[in-house]
């Protein structure tokens, strides 16, 4: 059950996720669609009908690919593409939001050019469902790996309704300081609207994406908390493991979301 509000859940594989939630006694889940690493269109589920009616709030991650900001426009439409039909197929199984990465520019490219291609791909977005843009761990002209790269593409995009996932590896390996970067990032941004709560097996701006368990890798288990407790939003863990892994690591989450902030 969740802790005075806060709903917590996991990253779970797409076959059954409901089964996969309730194992886990998560609050909400997140899963693909389909292949993460491929731009196959999502194939239309047996238990759509099902999960559309459930009251479990699904988020659906959308494949790894998708780079909306490429400069090559064999890589860029593509990727706008499957974007769309993500958020069709999401709409389908009554999805929550749809959450996608920022996106690097490829080539040698201005990186004030992303921001402007951003919002071309929202604006030719013709969906109900909220899109959620996700922080990333590494690359110099990666759109959402600074805080202060964030802000300007939400000055940008800011007036066109898409919401931010703070991912807590990804701005630990990108080398984004911890202090104070929930309010740094509502700053940004004016909200946080999911936390991906994951460890890093990595040191700080490292610039790897990895993922641990919560605890067992290099962030301060005090950072993790923190960013828990001050982002007051569900929290998703995209863990190493399975149902006893991702259990321990949502216990961790909710015990944060009952941390204190710092004085």
């Amino acid at each position: 059950m969740s802790t005075d509000g806060l709903l917590v859940g996991a990253h779970v594989d797409r076959r059954d996720p409901l089964r996969e939630a309730h194992s886990r006694a998560a609050d909400i889940v997140q899963i693909f669609l389909s292949d993460p690493q491929s731009w196959k269109k999502p194939e239309r589920r047996a238990d759509a009908e099902e999960l559309r009616h459930q009251t479990l709030p699904l988020y659906v991650h959308a494949p790894y690919l998708i780079n909306v900001v490429a400069e090559a426009s064999r890589i860029r439409i593509p990727s706008r593409r499957i974007l769309s039909e993500t958020c069709e197929a999401a709409v389908e199984v009554g999805a929550a939001a749809v959450v996608v990465h920022g996106g690097h520019i490829t080539g040698e490219g201005p990186l004030t050019d992303a921001y402007s291609r951003w919002r071309k791909a929202l604006l030719e977005l013709d969906t109900e469902i909220p899109v959620l843009i996700e922080n990333t761990a590494g690359g110099d002209n990666a759109v959402c790996r600074r805080v202060e790269s964030i802000a300007r593409l939400w000055e940008v995009i800011g007036d066109l309704g898409a919401g931010f996932v703070l991912d807590t590896c990804h701005a630990w390996a990108g080398g984004e300081p911890g202090e104070e970067l929930v309010g740094r990032v509502l700053e940004a941004t004016g909200r946080i609207d999911l936390v991906h709560c994951n460890d890093s097996r990595d040191p700080f701006d490292s610039r790897r994406d990895r993922h641990a368990n919560l605890g067992q890798g290099k962030m301060p288990t005090e950072l993790l908390a923190e960013v828990v407790a001050l982002a007051a939003a569900p929290v998703i863990v995209e863990t190493p493991g399975d149902v006893v892994e991702h259990r321990a690591d949502m216990d961790f989450v909710r015990r944060a979301a009952n941390r204190a902030p710092a004085a």
